[in-house]
């Protein structure tokens, strides 16, 4: 008996064959909707942010603080449709990462740039620091001109004072927050942002004029499961800063500070409204500040009123559990 063997199907044509192509290609669109339809989450929160209610839990400004972070649904939701091998899912995920561009692409380019009249710091030195002496050292070696520290114990003030007092001669402690300066000082006052003083403002004259420098630590937030995020303090004692600032005399002014919150939370916007973010206009990427062991978040800042930002960036870590932030500036 012979056989008889159709060429084209040894081949691995024939319509069986291209009928299985067919069916795997309309499959790669077929597969992974459920992917798809979850790239839409990260889009509505992107655009939607500023609709996310606070009445409940302060959801809206937990949303905003860690709002950069929704970047990241993307390549998780891609490496799942690559293992569904979808096309439908990873054309639908073109539509989050381009938003997520046009909100933050501009952070990721470096626009730092040489030069500036003056070089401030800030710093939350944290209550605990086992090192207080290293942490002064670390500041004078960023070359910063004038420097804000935040969480200052009254047990630490005396090393701090003893630290700093060869790189800046003029100084001044309110409460918990304290400024240090190589141009001498005037009309130094506690801010009242709460019960107990945690906020100062200085004139310091720099070889190019007065300039109104604020120092502030807006009251901590907790994120728990009864309460959401418990930030109404800190939300009222930013209205009463930014009253001080606007009000201020001085047309240049710097605030720098741990703000217990990032540039985006709506709760900040009398603050950050009237002042620019030095990172935002002269940073290279985010500039996180906060842990330092693996920062999240920049809620250590500074901004500026009536000068222009050079450049900003983040300090070597201490061993506080914030990292230093600094920036210069032309006035």
């Amino acid at each position: 008996m012979t056989t008889t063997v159709d060429a084209t199907s040894q081949e691995g044509g024939g319509p069986d064959t291209e009928s299985r192509r067919r069916w795997r290609e309309a499959g790669m669109w077929r597969r992974g909707r459920i992917i798809a339809g979850l790239a839409v989450l990260p889009v509505l929160v992107m655009l939607l942010h500023a609709h996310i209610p606070n009445r409940t839990g302060n959801i809206g400004s937990l949303t905003e603080t860690f709002l950069p972070w929704t970047g990241l649904a993307v390549p998780l939701l891609a490496a799942f449709a690559l293992a569904r091998r979808s096309a439908t899912a990873l054309v639908a995920l073109t539509l989050p990462a381009v938003i997520w561009l046009a909100l933050f692409g501009r952070t990721l380019i470096d626009k730092r740039a040489d030069g500036g009249d003056l070089i401030v710091a800030s710093h939350n030195v944290n209550n605990d620091n086992p090192d207080p002496t290293g942490t002064a050292r670390a500041l004078i070696a960023s070359g910063a001109d004038v420097v804000g520290l935040e969480e200052l114990t009254a047990s630490a003030v005396p090393i701090y004072e003893k630290a700093l007092a060869g790189a800046y001669k003029y100084h001044a402690i309110r409460g918990t927050v304290g400024l240090w300066s190589k141009y001498p000082m005037s009309g130094t006052r506690s801010v009242g942002i709460m019960e107990w003083s945690r906020a100062l403002r200085s004139t310091v004259q720099t070889p190019r004029g007065p300039l109104a420098v604020f120092v502030a630590h807006l009251p901590s937030v907790r994120v728990n499961l009864d309460a959401g995020f418990t930030a109404d303090q800190r939300d009222a004692s930013a209205r009463l800063l930014a009253e001080a600032v606007r009000d201020d005399p001085v047309a240049k002014a710097i605030l720098v500070g741990d703000f217990n919150g990032t540039a985006n939370d709506r709760a900040l916007a009398p603050v950050t409204s009237q002042m620019r973010s030095a990172q935002g206009a002269a940073g290279d990427g985010f500039g996180f500040s906060w842990p330092a062991a693996f920062p999240m978040a920049r809620i250590d800042q500074i901004l500026v009123r009536g000068v222009e930002p050079v450049s900003s960036w983040t300090l070597p870590a201490t061993g506080s559990d914030h990292l230093p932030v600094a920036a210069s500036v032309d006035y």
